[in-house]
């Protein structure tokens, strides 16, 4: 019985791994270009959506903290077109939401809930003791305590140089903001600071 063998061609790729490897990053590579870059030219991915605007000194403050403490680690900002995120977080994410984030904090970790649209959910009270102690209010929860952001202060003078390179990423923010930005936390504490980040999350589409 006569045998049939592969070409010679598809052989000689299955038995290369260095050959395998390279045909796959490059496949992988154009699908990705095919993916990605039409979306730098959709308007819906790199415009503002109605209502949002580029974060205040005191809240681009708060969501520097919000990166150095990790919160990333256990809560997403990025609602995904399913029924039960719908039903439990509100409207789905749209890039047009977050054209001002640098990073983005989209994700799919969810240790803690979704935050993508917690502003205005609670009180800045329920948030000074959720952050001071979470068992407080949620005695079940994990959520490490985060007391030292009570007294600690604001770095203001840093703010400056960070509104100026966000403008640099077409962030637009004016000479004036980035004049005025470290009196206006001027004696904010970093709990204040992260609050206000909070409570301005998702307020936009609401």
């Amino acid at each position: 019985m006569a045998q049939t063998h592969a070409p010679v061609g598809h052989e000689k790729i299955e038995t290369s791994n260095f050959l395998m490897i390279v045909l796959i990053l490059l496949a992988v590579a154009v699908g990705g270009l095919v993916e990605i870059v039409p979306l730098f030219f959709q308007r819906s991915t790199t415009q503002p959506a109605e209502g949002v605007k580029p974060y205040t000194p005191l809240q681009l403050a708060g969501r520097d903290i919000y990166l150095r403490e990790g919160c990333y680690n256990c809560h997403s900002q990025m609602i995904r077109p399913l029924r039960g995120d719908t039903l439990r977080y509100g409207p789905y994410s749209r890039a047009g939401e977050f054209v001002y984030d640098h990073p983005f904090q989209w994700g799919s970790k969810r240790t803690g809930p979704d935050l993508a649209r917690v502003g205005g959910k609670y009180s800045d009270e329920w948030h000074r003791v959720h952050m001071t102690n979470p068992r407080d209010l949620v005695p079940e929860s994990n959520m490490p305590a985060y007391p030292w952001l009570v007294t600690a202060q604001v770095d203001a003078a840093s703010l400056p140089a960070h509104l100026k390179a966000l403008r640099t990423v077409g962030v637009p923010y004016t000479d004036a903001d980035i004049a005025g930005a470290a009196e206006a936390v001027k004696g904010k504490t970093e709990l204040e600071a992260l609050i206000a980040y909070l409570q301005v999350l998702g307020t936009a589409v609401k």
